[in-house]
């Protein structure tokens, strides 16, 4: 979440008018994340995040906010859209596709436990089987040609050992499993789109915009590669694996066919994230706060799952 488009407050104040939600009390730009412009946003009948879509076409940006009202009304804790007095989730500002959902309590943590890694992995289990049941499509961007097309753009900036290194990486996904379950994932459960209370429980998951049709195995890998990193940063913390993976099992079972992929769905998406932070860092993109996030530790991640035992599946 970052700051691409300056909303003010008299522009956000007289946008809200389409809201039953009382007057504009506050209004905060949030630096965090990469893609969306963001702002905490405060009346006088509660707290909510103003989300301006930077990129996102107005039929995509509809389809995630209609996947998110169907979770957070089948009780999973992620923001609700606000509906406007028209009936719709969607409206435009600035000539930007918006929206306005609740702003969740809680806070991220930097330290995860073995009990917050089991939180995330029940969270997606039980969100996995939620969307199987309902009918929302949402094709992948991060496709295999949006893979091919961002190492084209980024080869120049690396190393002989990283060009390498990806070169290895583009062929191994090219060889993914077409059989194994798919259906509608988060796609970016890393732990600053998590809030915790307090008391370290769930109290709710944020960012739904890289939602997208792909295997469900991926959402739990590119949790367990930021959830579950040992004190190198590297590594995987056993417990806290075992902890996120035996949670999703309780909530969907694991096909043996997931089992044997394992370490190819933790390559895919440490490549995935390696390349889009590659991206981000050499073709900036221009913002008034704008959050790019190091690309290396994705790049290390990456060069260990390919070797790393992994005993807990």
């Amino acid at each position: 979440m970052s700051v691409f488009t300056p909303v003010t407050p008299a522009e956000a104040a007289a946008w809200l008018e389409r809201y039953d939600l009382g007057e504009l009390v506050e209004l905060r730009g949030i630096s965090a994340g990469a893609e969306n412009t963001n702002y905490f946003l405060a009346t006088a009948r509660g707290r909510f995040v103003l989300t301006l879509f930077e990129r996102l076409p107005p039929q995509s940006a509809a389809t995630y906010l209609e996947l998110m009202a169907v979770l957070a009304g089948r009780g999973l804790p992620c923001p609700a859209p606000m509906v406007s007095r028209a009936g719709t989730l969607l409206g435009e500002l600035k000539s930007r596709p918006a929206a306005l959902v609740t702003r969740l309590p809680g806070r991220p943590v930097d330290q995860p436990t073995i009990a917050h890694c089991a939180a995330i992995g029940a969270f997606l289990g039980r969100m996995h089987r939620i969307a199987a049941a309902i009918d929302i499509h949402l094709a992948n961007p991060r496709s295999q040609d949006w893979h091919a097309e961002t190492a084209q753009a980024v080869a120049g900036h690396l190393d002989a050992g990283a060009r390498q290194l990806l070169a290895v990486a583009l062929a191994q996904q090219a060889r993914r499993s077409d059989a194994l379950p798919r259906g509608v994932t988060h796609g970016d459960l890393f732990r600053d789109n998590a809030l915790f209370d307090d008391d370290g429980k769930l109290a709710g998951v944020i960012d739904f915009y890289f939602a997208a049709e792909n295997t469900l195995l991926f959402d739990v890998a590119v949790a367990v590669n930021d959830w579950c990193l040992a004190t190198d940063g590297v590594a995987l913390d056993a417990a806290r694996s075992a902890a996120l993976l035996h949670a999703y099992d309780r909530e969907r079972p694991l096909a043996d066919a997931e089992r044997a992929a394992w370490r190819d769905e933790l390559c895919a998406a440490a490549l995935r994230f390696w390349l889009s932070r590659l991206f981000d860092y050499h073709r900036p993109r221009d913002g008034a706060v704008v959050a790019i996030k190091d690309p290396e530790p994705l790049r290390r991640i990456l060069a260990a799952r390919r070797k790393d035992p992994l005993p807990w599946l």
